[in-house]
């Protein structure tokens, strides 16, 4: 069982994200405060749970936890200000919408900046580590799925409800022959000629 929070004289948000390493399609960033009880034994980095159980985790959190917030940050965005500052704004948005305010961040990651007047904690895989940043995870990680099903339905060519948007080998030949979609992230694609190299 993960403890819930990195420290406990403040009040804990998690924040992590989700679509960093994607070709198309926004950059999601959840914050989440748990109570000091919750303890659920699915719980874990997003990455290392089943599809079911983020479904299932990403109710669970919805309902028990103090408070929560998911802000997704545009393609257009992220090609305005590269998807490290858009990670970092996505998190700080979030946290900025949760009520009670929190006190303290813990941020998955090994960098952060932030206008918010909160101190904050980088956690290297603190996704495994910290039930609240893997509550943010699962959120991020659901909602920014979501979303790629979403669009998918507009442009299936580029398979978008497999590969949610990561750079996968079908999703890089559909560039090639398609072209880029208004959800591809334009920054990331600027050597299209490569991509059918991978």
């Amino acid at each position: 069982m993960l403890p819930n929070f990195y420290q406990t004289e403040l009040l804990e948000a998690g924040c992590d994200e989700a679509g960093r390493g994607c070709l198309a399609g926004p950059v999601f960033a959840a914050a989440v405060i748990l109570p000091p009880d919750f303890h659920h034994p699915l719980l874990n980095d997003s990455k290392q749970m089943t599809e079911k159980n983020r479904n299932l985790l990403r109710e669970i959190i919805c309902r028990e936890a103090v408070a929560w917030a998911v802000e997704a940050v545009s393609a257009e965005r992220i090609d305005q200000i590269n998807i490290l500052n858009a990670s970092f704004e996505g998190m700080s948005l979030a946290a900025s919408r949760l009520d009670p305010q929190p006190q303290f961040l813990a941020i998955d990651g090994n960098r952060f900046r932030t206008k918010l007047e909160i101190p904050f904690q980088c956690i290297v895989k603190g996704d495994g580590k910290y039930a609240d940043i893997a509550a943010a995870s699962v959120l991020a990680k659901t909602f920014r799925d979501e979303y790629m099903l979403t669009i998918a339905e507009q442009y299936p060519m580029y398979g978008w409800a497999k590969n949610k948007g990561y750079p996968t080998r079908e999703h890089r030949l559909a560039v090639v022959e398609y072209g880029l979609s208004p959800h591809h992230r334009k920054t990331f694609n600027c050597e299209i000629d490569q991509l059918n190299l991978f």
